[in-house]
C-alpha cells in the first residue's frame, strides 16, 4: 500500500467514525428524510473534496432547527468537530462590521457620505474624497492583498496600528467608479466605528452585535489565547496529500477577517439580521439592495459570473426567482459560508478546516432539502 493510499483510507476511518459519534445527542427538528437528504450531501461533498472536518447550522422559519460536525476538527489528536467547534470566520467578519457600521447610521453618528477622516483622521487624505459608503460595498478604491501579507505573523495591539500596511498607498481609481473586493477596505471600516462610537472596535461589536443576536462564542481570532474547541486547518497539495496550514496572524485585519467563532453563532447572526433584531427592516433592505456605481451601474462583483452584485457587506444573487444573500470566508485553515434566503426565512452556516473547499454547491443543496 502507498502512501496516498493510506492517507486515503485513513480519511474515511476518520469520517465514518466522527460521524457514528456526532449521532449521540445532535438536533432532531429536521424531518427524518430532510436529514437523510442533508447528511448524504454533507457526506459526500467532504468525501468528494477530502474535507477533514465540517460543522454546520441550519435556520428555518427563524429558528436555529439543526446543528452538527463530520468529520475531524483535529487530525493530529484525532478530535472529532462538532457544532461547538471554533473556526476562524474569515471574510464573514466583513458582514459583522457592515451591521455595525449601519447601527450606527441609525443612531445618527455616522454619515455615509461625508469624507471618512472625520471619523477615522489617522487616513491620509487621498486624491478624491472617500467615504463609507463606498467602503461598504468596496468601491472606494483601497487595494487589497499583496505579496506576503495575507501571511502575516506580527501582533498588531490596535486596529489602527494594522492601518501602517496600505494606508499611504494610492487609490485604485476614483471612488465609485469600480469595483475591487478589498479587506482593507473594512479594516479602514473599523477605524470609523471606533471614531464614531468613542469604544475600541472589538468592545462595540461584542455589545452591540453579539449579545444581542446571542452570539456568545464570538471573539477575535488570538493565536495565543486559549479558545476552546478551536479547530486545526489544513491545506491539499496538488497530489491531494493534506498539510497543516500555515502561520498566520490575523490581528491586523478583524473587521475584514479576523474574527472566530461556531456555526451556531452565525446561525443566530443570521437569524438577528433576517429579524430586524439588529437594524431596522428599511436599513436591513438597504444592505441587501444592490449597490451602483457614479455611472448608474450596478455593481458587479464577479467577473466570471454575471448577476453577481454587492450590497453593504453581502453578496447578492437571484436563484430560482429567490434572493441569496450571504458571505464566504477563506484564509489559512478554514473556508466558511453563510448563506441566507431571506425571503424564505432561511440560513445555513458552514465551516470546515479545508482551505480552497468551496462550500456554496453545499449550501444550496441543504436550501433545496429544506426551503421548499
Amino acid at each position: 500500500m502507498n502512501h496516498h493510499t493510506f492517507i486515503r483510507i485513513r480519511f474515511c476511518l476518520l469520517l465514518l467514525f466522527a460521524f457514528v459519534a456526532s449521532l449521540t445527542g445532535r438536533q432532531q427538528s429536521l424531518s427524518p428524510t430532510t436529514l437523510e437528504t442533508i447528511e448524504r450531501a454533507i457526506t459526500s461533498e467532504m468525501a468528494r473534496k477530502s474535507i477533514p472536518g465540517l460543522s454546520v447550522a441550519i435556520v428555518s422559519n427563524h429558528q436555529l432547527v439543526w446543528s452538527d460536525g463530520y468529520g475531524m476538527s483535529d487530525l493530529e489528536n484525532f478530535v472529532p468537530a462538532k457544532a461547538s467547534t471554533n473556526y476562524r470566520l474569515g471574510s464573514i467578519s466583513k458582514p459583522i462590521t457592515a451591521v455595525a457600521v449601519l447601527q450606527l447610521v441609525e443612531h445618527g453618528k455616522i454619515d455615509l457620505d461625508v469624507p471618512i477622516q472625520k471619523y477615522c483622521p489617522s487616513f491620509p487624505v487621498k486624491r478624491w474624497p472617500l467615504t463609507t459608503r463606498q467602503l461598504l460595498s468596496h468601491i472606494g478604491g483601497i487595494r487589497h492583498y499583496r505579496g506576503d501579507e495575507i501571511n502575516i505573523t506580527k501582533q498588531y495591539a490596535k486596529l489602527v496600528d494594522g492601518l501602517e500596511i496600505f494606508k499611504d498607498d494610492s487609490l485604485l481609481f476614483e471612488p465609485g467608479t469600480a469595483y475591487a473586493y478589498t479587506t482593507y477596505g473594512y479594516n479602514l471600516l473599523g477605524c470609523v466605528i471606533e471614531g464614531a462610537s468613542g469604544m475600541s472596535y472589538v468592545e462595540y461589536v461584542r455589545k452591540h452585535i453579539a449579545q444581542k443576536a446571542g452570539m456568545d462564542r464570538l471573539q477575535p481570532d488570538d493565536v495565543n489565547a486559549i479558545i476552546p474547541n478551536r479547530a486545526q486547518g489544513y491545506q491539499k497539495l496538488p497530489n491531494e496529500e493534506l498539510r497543516n496550514s500555515n502561520l498566520a496572524n490575523t490581528s491586523y485585519k478583524i473587521p475584514g477577517g479576523g474574527w472566530c467563532s461556531t456555526v451556531e453563532d452565525l446561525a443566530r447572526f443570521a437569524i438577528a439580521v433576517q429579524t430586524n433584531t439588529l437594524l431596522t427592516s428599511q436599513t436591513t433592505a438597504q444592505m441587501f439592495t444592490p449597490q451602483k456605481l457614479k455611472n448608474g451601474k450596478v455593481i458587479q462583483a464577479n467577473s466570471t459570473t454575471p448577476g453577481i452584485s454587492y450590497g453593504f457587506g453581502w453578496f447578492l444573487n437571484t436563484r430560482n426567482g429567490q434572493q441569496e444573500v450571504y458571505h464566504s470566508g477563506g484564509q489559512q485553515r478554514v473556508n466558511t459560508l453563510l448563506y441566507m434566503l431571506p425571503g424564505r426565512k432561511f440560513a445555513v452556516a458552514l465551516m470546515c478546516n479545508l482551505e480552497g473547499a468551496g462550500l456554496m454547491n453545499l449550501a444550496r443543496e441543504i436550501a433545496d432539502a429544506v426551503a421548499k
